[in-house]
């Protein structure tokens, strides 16, 4: 289950400025797909120059991706959205001027190792950015109509500006309500900041997680150092994600995710709630990282809203199920 609660806007096309600050697009077809995708969609996709290039495992030298980041501040789209994930945005930290890049108005949109860049641009000009959608990764389908849906309307809403309310289906304690700083991501990432002047000093937060292809244990472990840091103890809520992609081994003999969140759960006092709908797979909400948000659940429906500056209240709500 999921609802947004927006408002409406005009159908002009929504222009889009694309970036690959971590891993190589391939040469495989799926780029010309995904921005065919988008513009049937009724948005206005521009791919930056250097977002085909390469450079051993990255999609260019360093100097390369992080002068992406300065061109695509300069564009006249207010939308700025990764090709894909993969390694190399941690690289590019000491290079980044965070303050120009958040003067510059942008909505700043990916997940995964883009987590690094939320959290920088968090920590340094304490600026909103937005965990959502990546091009390859969420419009690369068959067909317009391949796209999911929920992660569609939540990305529309988000970069025009109408998104006020997010809920889903979730489990967890009942009757948390809570009210703060919205921040988080890609939990291996999260970690691998810690302790670096990237990490943003968030108490009384609401942090959000998932990752891939990281067996329990090692989400376990992720998640005690986060504990012992400190970290977890000092937000008023966590939200579990997606933790897809392994596969248990003979020696985990029945220890799997929700076990992990079971010792979570009672190892802190921090309510602890899953089922939220973003991850490294569909649907995927956008989410507004580094805002204030309020949370509530509901008998088993969670709601996140946002705080009434990420919209205007001349215009009208709308409801989206």
């Amino acid at each position: 289950m999921w609802q947004t609660f927006g408002m409406t806007r005009d159908d002009a096309p929504e222009p889009i400025y694309l970036i690959s600050p971590s891993g190589p697009v391939a040469p495989d077809g799926r780029l010309e797909r995904a921005l065919e995708n988008l513009r049937a969609l009724g948005f206005a996709p521009a791919l930056d120059t250097a977002a085909h290039r390469r450079h051993q495992r990255f999609a260019g030298t360093d100097a390369q991706r992080a002068a992406a980041f300065s061109r695509a501040a300069a564009q006249p789209a207010r939308t700025v959205m990764i090709t894909r994930g993969g390694y190399g945005l941690t690289r590019l930290l000491p290079r980044l001027d965070y303050t120009a890049l958040a003067r510059a108005g942008k909505r700043w949109v990916g997940f995964s190792d883009f987590t690094a860049f939320h959290l920088a641009m968090l920590a340094r000009a304490k600026a909103v950015t937005w965990a959502g959608p990546a091009l390859l990764d969420d419009f690369a389908g068959e067909s317009p109509d391949a796209v999911d849906e929920i992660t569609l309307g939540t990305f529309r809403e988000a970069t025009s500006g109408a998104l006020e309310m997010l809920g889903f289906r979730c489990g967890g304690p009942a009757g948390v309500e809570a009210r703060g700083t919205l921040w988080g991501g890609n939990l291996a990432i999260v970690c691998a900041l810690l302790g670096t002047p990237w990490f943003p000093k968030v108490d009384g937060g609401i942090l959000f997680l998932e990752d891939v292809n990281e067996l329990p244990y090692r989400v376990e472990r992720m998640l005690s150092q986060l504990l012992h840091a400190g970290v977890i103890e000092r937000q008023s809520a966590v939200l579990l994600g997606r933790f897809n992609g392994y596969r248990l081994g003979e020696r985990d003999h029945g220890y799997d995710m929700p076990a992990v969140v079971k010792w979570l759960r009672a190892s802190t006092r921090t309510p602890v709630l899953t089922g939220l709908p973003f991850g490294h797979a569909a649907p995927k909400l956008t989410l507004p990282h580094g805002a204030r948000v309020a949370l509530a659940t509901e008998g088993r429906t969670c709601w996140l809203v946002l705080d009434e500056h990420h919209h205007h209240a001349d215009e009208t709500p709308r409801r989206r199920r």
